[in-house]
């Protein structure tokens, strides 16, 4: 079930909120706990329930192994140690089948010279989300940095609806204490108004705004034979904006739903694009997923408690780790490694006592994600390569036909002119689009600050109004959030 969807917004969450609170009301809080368990595992069968004993698979068995790795009972640090690593693997093993089985296949018949057939599974959805929410529980429990010991509990903090199909990936330390606090158990109508401001600016992000881009961000990158330069960047660009409004969307979206149970979720993005270098931008974008990688695999790798060149080579594995989790892809891989190498070439920079100005910073920072992001969203490597390929305007450069009057020279250095963006199916509203939320992105205030600064009245009303009215009437155009492919 999609956040953007009639079935969503006008009868599973008001039907959810309605019957949880009634339930508790009636002073029935774990029937109203075992409800919800109940309604998110029918938000996620929605979109196919084969999967569903997998995902109840996983939440017993990591339960379990918690459970062994919690619990006092006098056993040798290498028995729990042996325990967490099979509790891991387990877990990535299963993740790794369902996500990476035709990969390898894929890739051990090519360099094999074999044909071996691939499997064709359908990846089951929000896999790598609940698997790397466990990892961590797991970690955590190994390390006596969880006190939860209850089934239904537990099952609540890895289902919860909002946050179970696309993140923010949550710790179980910060979700726990909330669920237990009575003083979230009855109706909270600031957090109401609260989430339902926030969940229309990202109902209003995604459904307006990401799926506008998605189509010239999609006929740039899947249909267009050829790009031109202008093409290509308005290719890349619509990507990089498609992106961050539909991810930063679902995560309102999901922080807005969450509040309405006076359940807060972590933020897990603070303007990513107004970063001026490469680690400001991950300590801002997908923070959760940076906060993952940096306390279970980069500090778990040593981080930089040894040489130099030893906190280069975890950042490169971090990093590449980070793309493959995205996707089974080479491009994913490569992404990573890039970002990874940007990471470095930071770090070098920082240390030599470098710099450079505030601008020119944000500035290269923000072309390279940009950029970057053309090898993420390719399905293939020519596809990235034909789009990074119009952007350095090797297949030509055309600027609008009506230009041509007023600046004739310009065909005496190679350039033409016609009709601007027709590959992609675009016009002038793509540069406008463009242009306008672009200066969203890098002026104004974000969702959380705007959240934190809530002022309930009248203009606070109809600005919420507005928003969630203009993106119902948008809803005839159902399009999945980007990050359930991951």
């Amino acid at each position: 079930m999609l956040f953007n969807s009639y079935e969503f917004i006008l009868l599973f969450l008001p039907g959810t909120f309605f019957i949880y609170f009634f339930l508790l009301g009636k002073r029935l809080a774990t029937g109203a706990k075992g409800f919800l368990v109940f309604a998110s595992l029918f938000f996620y069968s929605w979109w196919n329930i084969a999967y569903l004993p997998l995902i109840l698979g996983s939440i017993l068995f990591n339960f379990v192994v918690g459970s062994s790795l919690s619990a006092r009972s006098g056993r040798e640090r290498v028995s729990r140690k042996a325990i967490l690593a099979f509790g891991v693997l387990s877990n990535l093993a299963v993740l790794g089948y369902f996500k990476y089985a035709d990969f390898f296949i894929e890739n051990f018949s090519l360099v094999f010279g074999t044909s071996a057939g691939l499997l064709d599974l359908v990846l089951p959805l929000a896999i790598s989300f609940f698997t790397f929410q466990q990892i961590a529980y797991l970690v955590d429990s190994y390390r006596a940095g969880t006190r939860e010991y209850d089934f239904l509990n537990y099952a609540i903090f890895v289902t919860f609806f909002p946050q179970l199909i696309a993140g923010p990936i949550v710790h179980h330390a910060e979700m726990m204490p909330q669920f237990a606090s009575r003083w979230n158990l009855a109706r909270n109508y600031r957090n109401i108004a609260g989430g339902l401001f926030i969940f229309s600016i990202g109902l209003f992000k995604k459904v307006v705004i990401a799926d506008t881009f998605s189509v010239w961000a999609g006929n740039g990158f899947d249909v267009a034979v050829t790009l031109n330069f202008l093409e290509a960047w308005a290719t890349s660009l619509s990507y990089t904006l498609q992106l961050y409004f539909d991810f930063s969307g679902y995560t309102d979206m999901a922080t807005g739903a969450a509040l309405l149970f006076n359940i807060r979720l972590p933020a897990n993005f603070n303007s990513p694009y107004k970063a001026r270098d490469i680690q400001d931008f991950w300590r801002r974008w997908h923070i959760t997923l940076s906060r993952f990688l940096r306390d279970y695999i980069y500090i778990p790798l040593g981080g930089n408690r040894r040489s130099a060149l030893s906190t280069y080579n975890n950042i490169l594995i971090t990093f590449i780790l980070g793309g493959l989790w995205h996707g089974a892809g080479w491009t994913f891989v490569f992404w990573g490694f890039l970002h990874g190498v940007a990471v470095v070439v930071h770090r070098v920079w920082k240390q030599l006592g470098l710099s450079m100005p505030g601008y020119l910073a944000w500035f290269v920072t923000f072309n390279f994600v940009n950029t970057t992001w053309v090898f993420f969203r390719a399905n293939e490597w020519e596809d990235a390569i034909r789009v990074l390929g119009g952007m350095t305007g090797a297949a030509g450069i055309t600027l609008y036909y009506k230009l041509e009057d007023s600046l004739p020279f310009l065909r005496d250095y190679d350039l033409s002119f016609g009709d601007v963006f027709t590959d992609i199916q675009g016009g002038n509203s793509t540069v406008s689009w463009l242009i306008i939320c672009l200066l969203l992105v890098f002026i104004p205030v974000n969702s959380n600050e705007l959240k934190d600064r809530l002022v309930l009245n009248n203009r606070t009303v109809l600005f919420s109004v507005a928003l969630f009215v203009t993106s119902i009437f948008s809803l005839t155009r159902l399009s999945e959030f980007l990050y359930f492919n991951f």
